[in-house]
């Protein structure tokens, strides 16, 4: 839907502007080191270096690898959110600079098709001896995405030739050569079926479903990889297996297991096989694996991964709020997955998680002027213990202008470039509003255009502007049980069918009001405790709105919560980079405090008593943009 849908107002329009204006720009300087007191990226330079290495057979004056393994898919995610940001900003020296970067990248390409700058540069003579750690088929899956999505936008071919040369390179060693082995980091099959759908060519397809069907068929293999190299990138331990999915062969797969990206990357092109094959084992897989996350593993903001151990899932019910994981990428990763679930059973849970991930998780992994990023989003923040603990050292309470592991800010911003696609999407001749949003739906048959201030609204407004079409409008499940359409349709496992044509105008009504959630018994953690949510929005309370102190607050569950629209300039801390996001809710909300006459005291019996107080709550997407503070989404209550 990215050409078809030109998003107008509200807020995920404010970050697929600011994705334009800001975050591009930055971006483009941190790859090239030129922003002051950001982690080096060298990204582009080592592009340059293995361009100078293919040219001259030797290497040029300080031209070794910099970086992590993975460092190439950076700049292939820069060029991919480049590419999006095309059409919702033009910009004839943006798209000449893009053209100039696929020039290096085809000159770093190696003749037979080969491309990865660190095996270029560092190990020329060890390419896929090490496909659990170098990240080879990763970087190539990155980089085929960001040659589709620049082909798409611009029709340029040049990165697409490159990245076609590239994966009939790996079809010849993978599929005509027949040598062993699948990705450590998958990603590159989703890329292969997205490089399958451009150019029509069947080997795409084939070395796709080929990586999929052969995973973890040996689950040894990675072992006996090791067993053949002498050389390691981190020490990986093979023989753990559910890290990288390869426990079991993925059709027996049934619970959420190991490094949290990986498995969502997994996932969707599972997903994406089995949309194209209709195969029903792996569609099975896929809604299991579904449900081993939603329903066990996944935290109220819709991240996932809760260990700082392997970026990983754990196990069922295992969701702590002070260490919690929550990587970016992985909220990312299932927005993708359950985009495909969508299209392979339409029911409303699926665009319920996308949108839960997408409005908390994955917003929050941005500061509100593009330039700062979460890699780990927390769900609870204590200043000192944060960042700072061994067991807390990754649950950052402040956004970095870059990370040496840099997968989450480039990825953010491509997928906010490209969030028309979430929004809307068309099957089997029915057109499907997954995420409300104001903006203008143009196709050949229909012209839709929709008004709305959600999240921070009650009102969605579709006026059919030409023609006919059906529409299948996702009704969320927080307002399921209260909602008006002035239309007549069919409500179907949580879409609403209607028949449109021009001239109407259909108006949605939502349950806006302030929801207090509890949880299951067997999350330890938030025993006792209840966060509270506004439609798809989490909130938090954070000690910049409550004289610095948050933790000593019980919630009163007999209590009205009182939700007021709000400025950033009212709400107070915020730099003029948030005045864009216009009124947003934040609710205020009546309880106890516990006072100590010994405030320095660590266990009393006696001189305390309770208080009463309001705290103030701010959407959790907003949180961490005032300095540092203390920081809560799940309260005690009573």
């Amino acid at each position: 839907m990215l050409k078809k849908f030109k998003l107008t107002d509200g807020l995920l329009y404010r970050q697929a502007k600011l994705v334009c204006e800001n975050i591009i720009p930055y971006q483009e300087k941190i790859l090239n080191d030129e922003v002051e007191d950001a982690a080096p990226s060298h990204a582009i330079t080592n592009f340059k270096n293995a361009a100078y290495l293919n040219k001259h057979g030797h290497k040029a004056e300080n031209g070794d690898f910099y970086g992590q393994v993975f460092q190439d898919s950076d700049v292939a995610k820069w060029i991919e959110a480049a590419a999006y940001s095309l059409l919702i900003k033009p910009d004839a020296e943006l798209e000449k600079r893009i053209d100039e970067m696929c020039d290096i990248i085809a000159e770093a390409q190696e003749a037979d098709g080969y491309l990865d700058t660190y095996i270029t540069l560092a190990r020329p003579t060890e390419k896929f001896k090490n496909l659990l750690e170098a990240h080879e088929l990763y970087c190539s899956g990155h980089m085929m995405e960001a040659a589709v999505a620049l082909y798409e936008v611009t029709g340029n071919r040049k990165l697409l030739n490159v990245m076609e040369k590239n994966a009939d390179l790996l079809y010849r060693h993978f599929i005509t050569d027949g040598a062993e082995g699948y990705p450590g980091h998958p990603e590159i099959e989703l890329a292969l079926m997205r490089l399958y759908h451009t150019t029509g060519n069947e080997k795409y397809r084939e070395l796709a479903a080929h990586f999929i069907n052969v995973r973890g068929v040996d689950s040894d293999f990675f072992l006996k990889e090791a067993e053949k190299r002498d050389w390691t990138v981190w020490n990986v331990n093979p023989r753990k297996t559910e890290s990288n999915q390869s426990h079991l062969p993925v059709r027996e797969q049934t619970d959420a297991k190991g490094h949290a990206v990986r498995a969502a990357y997994l996932y969707t092109a599972m997903a994406d096989v089995a949309i194209e094959t209709g195969e029903e084992a792996l569609s099975k897989a896929c809604f299991k694996l579904f449900d081993s996350i939603a329903n066990r593993q996944m935290y109220i903001t819709g991240g996932i991964g809760s260990t700082r151990h392997g970026e990983a899932f754990s196990t069922d019910y295992d969701l702590p709020s002070d260490t919690a994981y929550c990587e970016t990428c992985a909220s990312i990763g299932l927005a993708f997955f359950t985009l495909r679930l969508l299209k392979m059973k339409r029911q409303g849970i699926y665009a319920d998680v996308m949108e839960r991930a997408i409005f908390n998780t994955v917003l929050a992994g941005i500061e509100l002027d593009g330039k700062k990023f979460f890699y780990v989003n927390p769900v609870e923040v204590i200043p000192g213990v944060s960042g700072k603990t061994a067991a807390h050292r990754r649950a950052l309470p402040q956004r970095f202008k870059w990370h040496s592991c840099a997968c989450c800010p480039p990825n953010a911003a491509r997928f906010f470039a490209s969030i028309a696609n979430y929004a809307w999407d068309e099957q089997d001749g029915v057109l499907y509003s997954n995420i409300f949003t104001a903006g203008e739906l143009t196709l050949s048959n229909v012209s839709v255009d929709v008004e709305t201030s959600y999240p921070f609204g009650d009102t969605v407004k579709y006026t059919v502007k030409s023609g006919r079409a059906k529409l299948g409008i996702h009704i969320p499940q927080f307002t399921l049980n209260n909602y008006s359409i002035t239309a007549q349709g069919k409500l179907e496992d949580g879409y609403y069918y209607v028949d449109v044509k021009e001239g109407d105008v259909i108006t949605l009504k939502l349950d806006m009001t302030p929801r207090v959630n509890r949880c299951n018994i067997k999350v330890a953690s938030n025993s006792g405790k209840a966060a509270i949510t506004v439609g798809p929005i989490v909130y938090c309370a954070e000690g910049a709105d409550n004289e610095g102190e948050v933790f000593g607050f019980t919630l009163d569950s007999s209590a009205d919560l009182e939700l007021k629209a709000e400025a950033p300039a009212q709400i107070g801390g915020f730099s003029e980079a948030a005045y864009d996001l216009g009124e947003v809710y934040t609710i205020t909300a009546t309880g106890t405090e516990l006072v100590c006459d010994e405030p320095q005291a660590l266990y009393f019996s006696d001189g305390y008593r309770e208080e009463k107080r309001q705290i103030k709550l701010i959407p959790y997407f907003m949180w961490g943009n005032r300095g540092l503070n203390q920081m809560r989404v799940w309260l005690p209550i009573k």
